[in-house]
């Protein structure tokens, strides 16, 4: 299915720069207000190769300071006697390096950083921020030995990244609102320095372009990987983590670390600038090229990248449907789990009236070399048929004989599927 490409990521960017929400602007009217902005055909190549790319790790105890690569490297012309779509002055950035063709990027209105990336973030308890967050409003957890943290994503629709630490791991948070993917990736070192992130204020496949302080090589948020700069190729370190609703959160950690609504920016925490996005019927903002017409492109679905490179995708209406899915995807057995209560952040003008998406736990089903075949009880929880044992969302046992017991999480993309299908062209789709 042929597309044309449009800039209607600009105007609601420019919400988000300018701290406002109108709580009467809703995609379609993006939609209208844009369409002046019609430009010309351009060629998708489907987003680049993760192929031959170093990854990077930031985890404690790792030999994790990298040096950045070809530093001397320099050329004429970076961009071929072409204008780019977005702002080269004032970015120390080796725009002599890169491995996407720079067509496929673009300014989506803000300067870099006019989406305020949180780099000191505060946390507050579970009982503080129950005053504000509703029990069906979607956050990310992320849980590093004991320490368990919740970043909702009424805070991070408007900043889009975290710079943290966790348990003493570097950690980015980040959440692209056009791509609905929320990933946490292990924050390394490079030539003796700590990596921060920020918003380039630039698009790639909708999908939100990060750039690191130290070296300002430019980062694909969808697969982490840098692709503009002297770090081109190289690629972050996924961290589990997934979206579950705030009331599955406090439940199951109320000890846990909330990320704080006292940010130090004035936002409209609670609201959602991209209302009515999450739509069936609606088309990806600022996508261009291709899509692939194996789903609608706006279709939701868990996208799972292995590091053997094998990916595929399960649409949600399947996992709705089922809520257990026991597969095996190359060689790798995985059981994957829905239950409902998540709200969309992306759907509604306030993110907590959202339609129910659900959450979703992707997992290794083997525990003491037994590979566990899941069904759904029909109550969130999931029932083993080998050992009887119950197990709720996170993958713990909470009964029976294996009670105490934690599967192995897998880093995962809830997505749409025109990114996903962009990103991981050759994956394999269970409908």
């Amino acid at each position: 299915m042929r597309s044309r490409w449009y800039l209607m990521a600009a105007l609601p960017f420019l919400v988000l720069f300018l701290g406002v929400c109108s709580a009467g602007l809703t995609t379609s009217d993006n939609l209208e207000s844009s369409s002046n902005f019609l430009a010309d055909d351009i060629q998708e190549d489907n987003g680049s190769s993760n192929e031959g790319a170093a990854s990077i790790s930031g985890e404690e105890g790792n030999e994790n300071d990298v040096a950045a690569n070809h530093t001397d490297e320099v050329c004429d012309d970076p961009f071929d006697g072409t204008i780019p779509a977005f702002r080269t002055d004032g970015w120390e950035t080796n725009f002599c390096l890169h491995n996407v063709p720079y067509d496929e990027i673009f300014s989506g209105g803000p300067p870099r950083d006019g989406i305020p990336p949180i780099d000191t973030p505060r946390f507050e308890t579970v009982n503080s921020a129950d005053t504000w967050i509703e029990d069906v409003e979607p956050v990310i957890i992320l849980e590093v030995n004991d320490d368990v943290r919740a970043y909702p994503l009424q805070i991070l629709i408007w900043h889009e990244i975290v710079n943290d630490e966790v348990d003493g791991l570097p950690v980015v948070v980040t959440f692209c609102p056009l791509c609905n993917t929320a990933l946490v990736f292990a924050r390394p070192t490079v030539n003796g320095e700590l990596l921060t992130f920020g918003t380039s204020g630039n698009l790639r496949i909708s999908d939100l372009v990060m750039w690191d302080r130290q070296t300002e090589s430019w980062w694909q948020q969808f697969n982490g990987e840098s692709i503009v700069g002297d770090l081109t190729g190289t690629r972050l370190e996924f961290l589990p983590s997934a979206i579950i609703s705030w009331a599955d959160f406090k439940i199951k950690h109320p000890d846990g670390q909330v990320l704080s609504i006292e940010t130090g920016f004035p936002r409209s925490y609670g609201r959602n600038p991209y209302t009515g996005y999450d739509n069936i019927n609606s088309y990806p903002f600022a996508y261009s090229g291709d899509l692939n017409d194996r789903l609608p492109p706006m279709a939701r679905v868990l996208g799972i990248l292995l590091e053997d490179g094998e990916g595929g995708a399960y649409s949600l209406d399947l996992l709705k449907e089922n809520q257990v899915i026991n597969d095996i995807l190359g060689e790798t057995s995985i059981a994957i789990f829905w239950k409902s209560g998540t709200a969309s952040a992306v759907d509604s003008s306030t993110i907590s009236d959202g339609r129910d998406v659900g959450t979703t736990g992707v997992f290794l089903p083997t525990v003491d070399d037994q590979v566990l075949t899941f069904t759904a009880i029909g109550d969130g929880t999931f029932e083993d048929q080998e050992t009887g044992s119950v197990w709720d969302i996170l993958g713990e046992a909470i009964a029976g004989p294996l009670a105490g017991t934690r599967l192995v999480s897998l880093p995962h993309h809830d997505t749409f599927w025109f990114a996903w299908a962009a990103f991981v062209a050759d994956g394999s789709l269970t409908k």
